[in-house]
């Protein structure tokens, strides 16, 4: 696979996405984005997503420049419609209005619904942690196609709905977690397929309810299976089951699945200003402390040690901004595909990473 500057895969990502007609700003946020995903080692919410963002693009299902509709809100809360618009662009501008409201009145909150897949989780509530305060965000599928089955099911009735909180401290990298409800996120199935990799047992289940190792079974008929797998799945349906209500029935979404096919993801986000309660510099060094002290246990037999949450990523972005990014070369080839049908092949350097 060959490994590319972040650099360059921003760029890539924002021509692609302005010569199918995304204004610049957008381009080169959801490219920003994008290229984030790929820095904290989550590739299967990076670059690999631009080819399908283009594809919903063609069939309207995603609507570059959409407005962003403020539906209804109070000094604590907003609710918005994004008209389509990308999920990067509509949840960002949603989580910095939030983290506005929280200056002000200390806690805040948000709902978005009408708006196109969201990508990584954590973007919005590190933007939050950034201001001093703890940030949330969850995310679900709205009443698009669903991939995850319940506990003791084997039909997908759920999305993946994940759920990620972010909190200020003087760590070298941020506090944080993001993650999935269910086993596992359905890119990062995609991810082994294209990279022709098996999956671990556990993740999914064929249409028969079968376990199954091949990524190809999740679609189509298989379905993701919640977090804990087989045996204590029923937490993950549960957490996934209250993110079904805050992201989809609250935002007004509903359940179950749109005719359409379009995706339409449901966000509820908070910004909670860490000043209202204590001190923030109090707050951040005994956050750090606690990190400290969490990595300072003893490691269990064959693990390097403890890591706090969101350490991995961190380590990632290091390494990775320093040697380049890996990119399979079932992605590659689309990106060098859509460059060359716009006639960008030469200008963005394909044919030589």
């Amino acid at each position: 696979m060959p490994k590319v500057q972040a650099e360059r895969l921003r760029e890539i990502g924002r021509a692609l996405l302005v010569a199918n007609g995304v204004p610049e700003d957008e381009a080169a946020t959801v490219a920003r984005h994008c290229v984030a995903a790929n820095l904290a080692g989550h590739d299967s919410h990076g670059i690999i997503q631009i080819p399908g963002y283009i594809d919903r693009m063609k069939a309207g299902h995603i609507v570059p420049g959409a407005a962003f509709t403020i539906v209804q809100e109070s000094p604590t809360t907003t609710v918005v419609d994004g008209n389509w618009g990308f999920g990067y662009v509509i949840n960002e501008r949603a989580m910095q209005l939030t983290i506005e409201k929280a200056r002000t009145s200390n806690i805040a909150a948000a709902s978005v619904f009408r708006q196109g897949h969201v990508g990584r989780l954590a973007s919005y509530p590190l933007m939050a942690a950034a201001a001093g305060m703890i940030g949330m965000a969850w995310a679900d599928s709205g009443r698009s196609p669903k991939s995850v089955a319940p506990f003791g099911g084997r039909e997908a009735r759920l999305g993946t709905n994940p759920w990620a909180i972010a909190v200020p401290s003087d760590l070298e990298g941020p506090l944080f977690i993001d993650m999935a409800t269910s086993a596992v996120a359905v890119g990062k199935v995609k991810l082994a397929q294209a990279r022709g990799q098996q999956i671990p047992l556990g993740w999914v289940v064929d249409s028969e309810g079968q376990l199954t190792t091949d990524p190809a079974k999740l679609q189509p008929g298989g379905a993701l299976l919640p977090l804990g797998g087989p045996g204590e799945g029923y937490k993950g349906y549960g957490l996934a089951v209250i993110g079904e209500i805050l992201c989809g029935i609250l935002t007004g979404l509903g359940f179950g699945v749109e005719p359409s096919g379009r995706h339409n993801d449901g966000c509820f986000m908070l910004a909670i200003k860490v000043d209202a309660f204590r001190p923030l510099l109090e707050f951040r060094q005994q956050v750090t402390d606690l990190a400290g002290y969490l990595k300072a246990t003893p490691p269990s037999t064959g693990s390097s040690g403890v890591l706090y949450p969101g350490e991995i990523e961190h380590r990632q972005e290091i390494e990775r901004a320093r040697e380049g990014i890996e990119i399979e070369a079932a992605t590659w080839k689309k990106l060098q595909g859509l460059a060359e049908a716009g006639s960008l092949g030469a200008q963005l350097g394909f044919g030589a990473a």
